[in-house]
């Protein structure tokens, strides 16, 4: 039922609050809401942010979003806690604004003048005595106030002048008078930790790392504590989150040989999806990487080092798998009487049985939740889910809900590359982060549209921009040269609060299997692949060679500055060439709370110009919107470039040249120049 003060629209909510709105800790995030009330009578809104204890810890008088005639109000709020918050949004009648109006109309026609004056003393009274105690000087100045216009030995003007001095205003902006409270909400906002929010990933194969191959044509696998020896060079470049695709047995029935071919040889590895065989299923580490011990060390190395390590959650089971003969109807048996294997037209996965979720929910459910907590056991707080649209919505949502329960610091990234509605659905569900389409998104109109798209979902849906993985090998990489590479790190970087990069992108890796395939040759998937890191290091054979040093600066201009940790504050900028973009962020620091700028104010502004086309240099006009940087149309601000240390002199309009055999990319960091 409508309250007094009608109250329509409130946002962010997700299906009418049946899943909540998602914010991190220290995020600003804007609440909106259609306020309006009969007549011509004045009317006000508020916006009150409650703890997971329900006590109310920021309340923010909302603004209007447009000219007087909108009704729509809004305001920014920032949890500062993990938890399941809540916000209410609050709609009041503004008597004394509704005085004032009144007032300064009829004073200067000489309408009224006494009456008015008479119920403007009178608020100004009622104003005094709702004071909460100790603003005792606050209260004399209003009482004082009230007086003055009680005074009929001053001329009216006067004596409204007095009711309408700057410190009343303050006073009353801070502590308004409020009729017909109407109240709208709990609204659900789940606020969880930084990392669900902001990171860098790297995905690395431990079995490569270390990898030996012999003459007589055997190998020598990779262990947890060879791989363990990449880390700090992860580290050193930036990464928050070390991403290992699955690290348990690996089925020997159809498995794949080198590039995807039926049949493997005695010393091909297999594809870790294929997860399963007679030395343990989903709970056990392949023996050639080591023990759960092993695991453990590598957690702990990687925890010294300030890196998060991220595991695959495949729900898939090889042939071999210890489930096919344990829970033969945890599978889908076809009317010949075999085992269903995976399918994607045209892929045929025949090493891999997904799983029958119609027959025995209860008891996958069970096995699924103890694998997870199995792993979390041994540290692992971050879960990349591989292919969940392919299993039940309700299944994830159960699961997520168990585990956040008791847990709320883990994290699941959604592996889902489907349709539009499954992928946020996931996202609504409880997914923490998703893989988005921009893998595949490299022209500016198609950047524009499809990141405006996920900004704007960004109550709900937080995108981590892979720039390749090993399944998607792009033609705009495999074509681009070495500036590809840099564009695509750039836009991943500086677009999404979270970007990640499988292991060779840093070393230009871009050869297909075959012309319009997006899969590499030689893929990783299904064979080691050591890589000498040490060759492009200062000094080896290959030094210079690397994007390394460029992922680096990077990954440091995304820690320093706060504006780049988030994605609500992404705005595109006009640019006569459609073969570049250009996008800002700006995060105002210190500024919980607050609905209007303040010239005091810190702000961290991050100003970016690309050029897409990877072959030529190419030049245009950015022309910026100044208010979506804080600035006045013709004022003029330092744009210094943190990839070169060359410092501009801009304003609105811009000329831009980037060459891609120079450098690819101004990323300006903003600097107002005051009087």
């Amino acid at each position: 039922m409508t309250g007094r003060i009608p109250i329509l629209d409130v946002a962010p909510h997700i299906e009418c609050g049946r899943y909540p709105a998602k914010a991190v800790v220290g995020e600003t995030f804007e609440v909106s809401a259609t306020v309006f009330r009969e007549g011509h009578d004045a009317v006000a809104a508020s916006a009150v942010l409650k703890d997971p204890a329900g006590k109310a810890r920021q309340c923010v008088h909302m603004t209007r979003t447009g000219p007087p005639h909108l009704d729509r109000w809004r305001a920014e709020l920032t949890p500062d806690a993990p938890g399941d918050w809540s916000f209410t949004i609050e709609g009041w009648g503004d008597p004394f604004s509704s005085w004032r109006h009144a007032a300064e109309i009829k004073i200067e026609t000489g309408t009224d003048v006494e009456l008015m004056l008479t119920e403007g003393a009178l608020l100004l009274e009622r104003a005094a005595t709702n004071l909460p105690r100790g603003r005792t000087d606050e209260r004399s100045h209003l009482r004082t106030a009230a007086r003055a216009v009680r005074d009929t030995s001053r001329p009216p003007e006067v004596r409204l002048a007095s009711a309408l001095d700057s410190t009343v205003l303050q006073i009353l902006a801070a502590d308004p008078l409020r009729d017909h409270v109407t109240e709208a909400g709990p609204f659900p906002l789940l606020v969880e930790r930084e990392r669900a929010l902001y990171g860098a990933w790297y995905e690395f194969f431990p079995r490569s790392e270390g990898a030996v191959r012999h003459e007589d044509g055997s190998w020598t696998s990779g262990t947890f504590t060879s791989a363990a020896k990449r880390l700090p060079a992860i580290a050193d470049m930036g990464f928050d989150v070390v991403y290992l695709p699955p690290i348990h047995p690996i089925g020997t029935t159809f498995r794949k040989g080198p590039n995807n071919t039926l049949t493997a040889g005695p010393n091909d590895p297999g594809v870790p999806w294929a997860i399963g065989s007679s030395e343990g299923g989903h709970d056990a580490v392949h023996p050639d990487l080591g023990d759960l011990d092993d695991f453990a060390g590598f957690v702990a190395r990687a925890r010294e080092l300030g890196l998060e390590v991220a595991l695959d959650l495949a729900l898939q089971a090889s042939p071999d798998h210890p489930w096919v003969t344990e829970h033969p109807e945890w599978f889908t048996t076809r009317a010949d009487g075999t085992i269903a294997y995976a399918e994607n037209p045209p892929k045929k996965y025949q090493d891999i049985y997904p799983l029958n979720f119609d027959n025995d929910p209860e008891g996958i459910y069970a096995e699924v939740r103890r694998v997870v907590r199995h792993w979390m056991g041994s540290g692992v707080r971050i879960f990349r889910v591989d292919n969940p649209h392919t299993k039940p919505v309700n299944f994830w949502h159960r699961l997520l809900a168990d585990i956040r329960r008791t847990d709320p610091d883990v994290i699941f990234l959604s592996e889902a590359f489907t349709r539009h509605d499954m992928m946020h659905t996931l996202a609504k569900i409880g997914f923490q982060q998703s893989y988005t389409y921009f893998t595949w998104k490299n022209a500016k109109d198609e950047l524009v549209e499809y990141l405006t798209e996920l900004r704007d979902a960004a109550h709900y849906m937080r995108p981590n921009l892979f720039v390749n993985t090993p399944d998607i090998l792009h033609a705009y990489l495999q074509y681009g040269g070495p500036a590809a590479f840099k564009v695509r790190a750039t836009l991943g970087a500086l677009l999404s609060p979270t970007w990640g990069m499988y292991s060779g992108f840093e070393l230009f890796e871009h050869v297909a299997v075959r012309p319009g395939s997006e899969e590499y040759l030689d893929s990783e998937k299904y064979q080691y692949r050591p890589r000498d890191w040490e060759a492009y290091e200062p000094g080896g054979s290959r030094e210079g060679q690397s994007l390394a040093p460029y992922i680096t600066q990077l990954n440091a201009i995304r820690r320093a500055h706060p504006a780049l940790h988030r994605i609500r504050n992404l705005r595109f900028h006009d640019i006569d060439n459609p073969e570049m973009l250009c996008f800002s962020k700006r995060e105002r620091t210190g500024t919980a709370g607050k609905t209007t700028d303040d010239e005091n104010d810190e702000e961290d502004i991050v100003l970016t110009v690309v050029n897409l086309d990877p072959h030529n240099p190419r030049e245009a006009t950015v022309s910026l919107n100044m208010p979506e940087l804080g600035m006045d149309w013709h004022e003029r601000f330092a744009a210094h470039d943190e990839l070169t240390g060359a410092t501009y002199n801009w304003g609105e309009h811009n000329y831009v040249r980037l060459d891609p055999a120079v450098e690819s990319a101004h990323v300006l960091t903003v600097r107002r120049w005051r009087s």
